[in-house]
């Protein structure tokens, strides 16, 4: 896998996104970039700013898992304790430590394969007419 060389502009536009919330324009702005060019710098960098969206994600991890236990342990009513556990979920299922769904399959024959014989071919002879 071959590694991209960025510029030094495309690497401060890395290094600003997250200061500025995520807003891909202000970061372009920071940056260097002209007002209208931030479109093509997204474009750009695309895979760049996944692997950044991911380990933003991956750093939030063990902070959702505390705040999961925390909100169950606590005895006091905590506000908005649906919309953070749901938040805390969200973050956990897209590191890949999310509630996993199995299917179980069993099968149980008793007998072996049936195989039926071919068909015969039915040749009708007579003589036809178009309608």
């Amino acid at each position: 896998m071959k590694i991209k060389e960025l510029t030094e502009k495309q690497e401060s536009f890395l290094a600003h996104l997250p200061t500025v919330g995520g807003d891909p324009k202000q970061a372009a702005l920071l940056a260097g970039y002209s007002e209208t060019s931030y479109p093509s710098v997204v474009k750009a960098l695309r895979q760049e700013i996944l692997d950044l969206a991911t380990g933003i994600l991956a750093q939030s991890a063990p902070k959702a898992a505390m705040k999961l236990v925390q909100i169950m342990d606590s005895n006091t009513p905590i506000p908005q304790a649906n919309m953070r556990i749901q938040a805390a979920q969200t973050i956990l299922d897209r590191v890949g430590l999310g509630k996993k769904d199995t299917l179980d399959v069993n099968v149980n024959t008793t007998g072996g394969i049936f195989v039926l014989p071919t068909k015969k071919e039915t040749i009708i002879e007579g003589d036809y007419e178009e309608i």
